[in-house]
Order: C-alpha cells, then structure tokens, then sequence
C-alpha cells in the first residue's frame, strides 16, 4: 500500500499474548512507512485487538470505535483478534468498523488495507475456518515496557466447557527450540532485561513433536545479555516437577509461577472438563514451596459456574483459604455461544455469582498482603520499570511491587533493596 504520511494507532484488549501479537503487528507498519500514534492521538487507521473471555467484548469494541471515530471521522477502523474471529458478523454490524479481520488474517493486516474503500464505506470480513490455521506465527513486544511478552504456542487442543479459545486461535502449535531461541536471543540484545513467556497452553509446547517445553526453557537459561525469564500461566497437570525443578535452580527464570485452578470442587472441575483434580493441585503448590517458600504463586479461579452449589463455592473459599498462594484472578462466569457449560442446568444468578466474586477478590488481598509482609527485612533484587512521585516502581523476581525512593536513570536497571515496610498494594524500602 502507498502510504506516505500515514498514521496508525493500536489499542489492545485482553491477555499478554494480544499484545506480544499487537507489537509485532505495530513493527509490520512502521517498516512500511506508517508512523504510530498513541490511540488517543488522532490517526488514519486504528486497529483495535480484541479478545474473548471479555464479557462485554462488543461495549467495548463501540467505545473505542466511537472514540477513534471522534478524533478523526475519516479514518479507517480495523478490528482484529478473538472476538473478530468468533463473531465477525456481529463485530462488523458495529458503526464506523471499515475491516474485520480473523486469526490468520490479522498477520497480513497492511495488504488487507488496500481493500478499504474510502468512499463506499461497506465493512469487509476475512476469516478462514479456525479448522484450517495450522501455521504458528511467531510474535513478541517491545517497546513499551522493561520487559518483552514472548509467543512461544499459540491454540488450545483442550475442551474445557466454559472457554471459547480453542474456536478463537485453533489448536495447539508452537515453532521448534531453535527457532524459538533465535528470536529470544534477538529481544536479549536490545535493552529489554526481561522475557516473559507467553501462549494459550505453554505447557503444550512441543506437542507432536519431539520437543517439549523443558526442553525450551534449558535452552532459553543460556541466554545472555539477558537478567531474568517469567512464565505466565501453565495448567497444572503439565507444569512437572522437572520444570519446576529446573525453574527454582535456574540462572534465569523466577520463582513466580500462574497456575490455574478455577475451581477447589472436584465436581465443578469435572463439569468444567478440566484434567486434574484439587489433590494434584495442591500437591503442586506444595511442591513448589518446599523447594522455594519464597515463590510467588498465582490463581485463576471461575465463580458461579452452572451447577456449582454454595457447598462447592464454600469449598472453593475453604481450599484457597487454606493454599499457600500469593494472589487470585478472579473472574466471574459468564455465558458464551457455542460451549458445553450452556447445556448445564442449574445456572447461578448474577447477583450470587457477584457476591462470590466479591468474596474471592477480599480473600486476594489478604492473600496479597500476607505475602508482601513475608518479604518485609529481606533484600530483593528489583527490576524498575517507571518513576512516580519521586520514587522508582519495579517487581523482585517473585514478583512483589516495589517502591523506594530513587533517580529516573535506574529505570530498567536491577538494584538490590532492603524491605522496610508493607505498604498493602506494594512494599517499599531503601536502595543498597
């Protein structure tokens, strides 16, 4: 596309892996000459990445539109990702949408642009059957942080009853070890001190092949020029004892581990399809701590699941009440076209699944707070990633926030510091 002067502005909804795939689509438009503003900025394209497990996916997706729209009504809106791919006919019904684009598609955005007619303003769709991506695309950030998100597997081959991700993204694929590396190593030699893998199911990494994701992160633990690795989530029953093993012995990689849950009743959990039960998981969680008391350990858990009693909520509070964890993401159910969790009786109403929600998110913070305390007179090694009101903020391999007094040249360095106090949100000290 001939694009002198253009200007481009991305926003993006949902997981780390939106926005490994936004940067990497960004870096596609500035090669080609685009220039990119911020989505607050006015523009002539803006490309809104969206997402699925987001309730409220189509207000969100109009609020944003209606905003671009306002700072220029001439410009061309380009909505992408899961919720694209899910319901590309409803997204394109939404005023001011110019092109919706599936999960292959959205890679070959820029060509896709010179189909925009400006002056017959009919949205156009492309989207293949999900059935046919097979191909993994490679994608990383960079930029806007101290730290990269780095696509390693994308697409689900599980059937969990209440997610949509596998009809979003396809099933799951990955690139080999070697190639995954060779764009590791390339983010190491730019001034990003951190990675974070990111995908659908990282565990799943290797699948069909004769690689696995042990294999992976041995060979990432060689990189140089680079401080410090972080996986985000990983599903229990495929995070084994070699990788957490290897993990809290590693050079590189952090004792901070998101493990799923989504629910502490086995009957919940079998109605949700998933493929362990709470025994696993805590022998899980138990098995990290004895290796590292100090690893931080995060939660997914769903409330108000079809079928789940208040015994099974109860049972839910009562097992992460009891859990060694450091935080929670809660997220409260809701209904979505096309899963098994629609054909379940015995729906939970709102304002139940609202209140346990509610329940769950105080039970994070005592959480939250009673391991920040853990850290109070120990020294941390901090990542500082900004500067506000003269004090540097940044997160210690386990990941508690951190705030000490300090100069802005230290962002993006790793200074030691001496915990002082628990400040509830983060904690805070003195540089060594």
């Amino acid at each position: 596309m001939s694009t002198p002067s253009k200007t481009v502005a991305f926003h993006t909804l949902g997981c780390k892996l939106n926005f490994s795939e936004t940067s990497s689509i960004s870096r596609d438009f500035i090669s080609s000459g685009f220039e990119k503003v911020d989505y607050k900025e006015p523009a002539d394209f803006y490309v809104i990445n969206t997402c699925s497990v987001t309730e409220n996916a189509d207000k969100e997706a109009k609020k944003l539109i209606k905003q671009a729209k306002k700072r220029n009504p001439e410009s061309a809106v380009i909505i992408i990702g899961c919720y694209a791919q899910l319901k590309p006919e409803q997204v394109a019904l939404i005023d001011g949408v110019d092109l919706v684009l599936g999960a292959e598609e959205k890679f070959n955005l820029i060509e896709h642009l010179d189909k925009i007619n400006f002056n017959n303003r009919t949205t156009k769709i492309y989207q293949s059957q999900i059935s046919d991506t097979k191909d993994f695309i490679p994608s990383y950030s960079y930029g806007e942080r101290t730290r990269s998100y780095l696509k390693v597997q994308d697409g689900c081959d599980y059937t969990c009853s209440f997610c949509t991700i596998p009809q979003a993204r396809g099933g799951s694929r990955s690139d080999t070890v070697k190639k995954t590396k060779e764009i590791a190593e390339k983010i190491s030699n730019t001034n990003i001190r951190e990675i974070v893998l990111t995908g659908v199911n990282i565990g799943d990494f290797g699948k069909n092949t004769s690689e696995n994701f042990l294999d992976l992160i041995r060979e990432l633990d060689n990189l140089k020029n680079l401080d410090r690795i972080r996986i985000s989530s990983i599903e229990p029953n495929l995070l084994t004892d070699d990788i957490i093993r290897f993990c809290l012995s590693s050079n590189k990689f952090t004792p901070h581990f998101h493990i799923p849950l989504q629910s502490g009743s086995n009957k919940v959990l079998k109605k949700m399809r998933r493929r362990y039960f709470v025994e696993k998981y805590a022998e899980r969680i138990d098995f990290i701590k004895s290796l590292n008391p100090n690893s931080c350990i995060g939660v997914d858990v769903i409330v108000g699941f079809p079928g789940e009693e208040e015994e099974d909520f109860l049972k839910t509070y009562e097992f992460l009440s009891n859990l060694d964890i450091s935080y929670l993401h809660v997220f409260t159910y809701s209904e979505r076209a096309n899963t098994d969790a629609l054909n379940i009786r015995k729906t939970v109403p709102k304002n139940v699944r609202a209140d346990r929600s509610k329940m769950l998110r105080i039970l994070s913070e005592k959480k939250k707070r009673s391991f920040y305390e853990s850290s109070v007179k120990s020294k941390k090694l901090v990542l500082f990633e900004s500067h506000k009101e003269e004090k540097l903020v940044g997160h210690s391999d386990n990941y508690i926030k951190v705030m000490v007094p300090g100069p802005k040249k230290f962002i993006n360095t790793i200074k030691e510091v001496q915990i002082s106090h628990n400040a509830g949100t983060h904690v805070e000290g003195m540089l060594l």
